[in-house]
């Protein structure tokens, strides 16, 4: 029921799922508005063999405060999907929703996968020019400390293992220079940590904000306030280019033959320079799958979503992220004061 379209683009997101990438044991449980969400499976043509409507005619606002909706959530169209996950009726949830109260009611309902871990981070699928690179957190920390950013790694890396199929995915920890003594005094320590054998990563060092599009790593790491401003400025430089292009091949009669020619490749080129084109952003951290879309997604945006929470379903995710950060927990009291202290110096 979330979103700028509701269940337009989320019947709309399940229909385009099975006509991109096929629907080989995945069904669907759609909770809202039965009215409302049955209408638009007519519309489209869905049938009940592959959703299941629970109704329910609560819904958390998009403008709603998390805590707002903890206290007044339950019964929601929101807090029920998250329900299921925990209960294992569902193997994952997906919603284009308040992302605040997304990730206040899957924290409170799922609890976060190990001891320790404070919030989950949202990953962000970037496309570069060698494919995709993940990028977190993007959004869900404002600031992390060292062993947050450490379990950034942790997480970012079997995310890209699992969705992208990366083999053994390189690591980088965005920082403003290369240089060992560049950054604040977070960054160095995460990175003393990182270089260590106490985590499990293919870690390669410090990266800059012009790697993030080069793809010289398979995962960025960076804290939520410095990773969502990255995102938002590649966001605004992509409608940016996109929107000097539409004036520029609009300006006069051979321009505009021009671009007729050209439309399928500009097409193709403005999908690739937006990282919010490839979407679906998973909450990490949790001890369950969620996927949060974007709240403006169209219907192929939305099945790409779903794609990414049928990616992670089917993977060992939770499972290779619990051990690594078990193998972080037993070395980390051994390792961290001598590398912390040698970072002070």
């Amino acid at each position: 029921m979330g979103g700028d379209h509701g269940p337009a683009v989320v019947v709309g997101g399940v229909k385009a799922y099975y006509s991109l990438y096929g629907g080989d044991g995945v069904r669907f449980l759609l909770h809202g508005d039965e009215a409302a969400i049955r209408a638009e499976m007519a519309r489209l043509h869905v049938s009940d063999d592959l959703c299941q409507v629970r109704h329910t005619d609560k819904v958390v606002a998009m403008d709603e405060k998390p805590a707002q909706a903890m206290r007044r959530g339950k019964g929601s169209s929101l807090w029920n999907a998250i329900e299921a996950v925990k209960t294992g009726e569902a193997q994952g949830a997906v919603s284009a929703g308040n992302t605040g109260a997304l990730m206040a009611i899957s924290k409170l309902i799922l609890r976060m996968a190990v001891d320790g871990l404070e919030r989950p981070a949202i990953v962000a699928s970037w496309p570069t020019k060698r494919g995709v690179t993940a990028v977190l957190d993007v959004g869900a920390n404002i600031g992390s400390d060292a062993r947050q950013l450490v379990e950034f790694a942790i997480m970012g890396e079997a995310f890209q293992a699992a969705v992208h199929g990366v083999e053994r995915p390189t690591v980088g920890l965005l920082n403003v220079g290369s240089e060992e003594m560049k950054g604040h005094e977070e960054v160095r320590e995460a990175h003393a940590v990182l270089r260590t054998d106490a985590v499990p990563v293919n870690y390669t060092g410090f990266v800059e904000g012009h790697d993030i599009a080069a793809g010289t790593v398979d995962v960025v790491v960076t804290d939520g306030f410095t990773g969502n401003v990255a995102l938002k400025t590649a966001e605004g430089t992509a409608r940016f280019i996109s929107g000097l292009l539409k004036e520029a091949l609009t300006s006069g009669p051979l321009a505009k033959l021009g671009a007729l020619i050209a439309m399928p490749a500009l097409k193709k080129m403005a999908r690739r320079i937006d990282p919010s084109s490839v979407n679906g952003g998973p909450l990490l951290g949790l001890n369950g799958i969620v996927v949060k879309s974007h709240g403006g997604a169209t219907a192929e945006g939305y099945a790409n979503a779903i794609r990414v929470a049928v990616e992670l379903a089917r993977s060992d995710y939770l499972t290779k992220v619990s051990a690594n950060f078990a193998r972080l927990a037993a070395a980390m009291d051994e390792t961290a004061p001598a590398v912390m202290g040698e970072t002070e110096q």
